[in-house]
């Protein structure tokens, strides 16, 4: 079985095929570019340098947020786009998820996290059992000092996880101290291969039914639904 993996949902735009279970071809940039023009490219240079051609793709595996609102719309109506045209299943997995695979092995909690500006992190914690991530807290868009104040209430180490953990570095070793173990930088950012992993224990949706996960309303359309919402008051 030959597997596309896709995750756009944060600045790291990284790609992968998987033939068989086995990573043949995988690609990774964390540069601050628009993914729109690089993600097609990307993809078709990674098929040819594996020789592998579309048609003999069986599956699409993508990112589905939480994260860039715009790098999640991309993910997925590439994904979608691609398993349309090829008519193969789809499947959507977590953003965080992926990223908690890089503690996989981590004896403890493993908590991944994305800013979302003000203080906000998109988050979700998670213990490894059974060769498998289980859920301690929920995916939320929440305060990160909320998180670190529940978090230090825990009697485990805590593994985090972030492509943006210099932001948080210096809150997360004040409230939580030697409890908090944060790994080298290159362990901060998800590998699109882990996609695949995480994909294996999903149910494929219907195309049209995969929807992005995005925990909050966009700015611009929170602030629209907020104009609405008064106009309607002093109507």
């Amino acid at each position: 079985m030959n597997i596309l993996a896709i995750d756009t949902s944060n600045q790291v735009l990284g790609i992968a095929i998987v033939k068989d279970n086995k990573p043949i071809g995988e690609m990774k940039t964390n540069l601050a570019k628009n993914h729109s023009v690089r993600l097609m490219p990307a993809i078709d240079q990674l098929m040819r340098d594996v020789s592998i051609t579309p048609d003999e793709l069986d599956q699409i595996v993508v990112a589905k947020g939480p994260g860039s609102y715009t790098g999640v719309r991309i993910g997925l109506a590439t994904a979608k786009s691609m398993a349309w045209a090829l008519d193969i299943p789809v499947i959507g997995v977590s953003s965080l998820e992926v990223l908690a695979y890089q503690g996989r092995f981590f004896n403890g909690y493993i908590c991944p996290f994305f800013d979302a500006r003000r203080g906000l992190v998109y988050s979700a914690v998670y213990e490894w059992k059974n060769g498998q991530p289980e859920v301690v807290y929920k995916e939320e868009n929440l305060l990160m000092a909320d998180l670190l104040e529940s978090l230090a209430k825990e009697d485990k180490p805590v593994l985090f996880l972030s492509p943006d953990i210099d932001i948080y570095m210096e809150a997360i070793n004040t409230q939580l101290g030697k409890q908090a173990v944060i790994p080298e930088l290159a362990y901060q950012v998800a590998d699109a291969s882990h996609l695949v992993l995480a994909g294996t224990r999903k149910q494929a949706e219907p195309t049209h039914a995969l929807t992005p996960n995005y925990l909050r309303l966009a700015e611009a359309e929170a602030k629209w639904l907020k104009q609405q919402k008064e106009q309607q008051n002093n109507e």
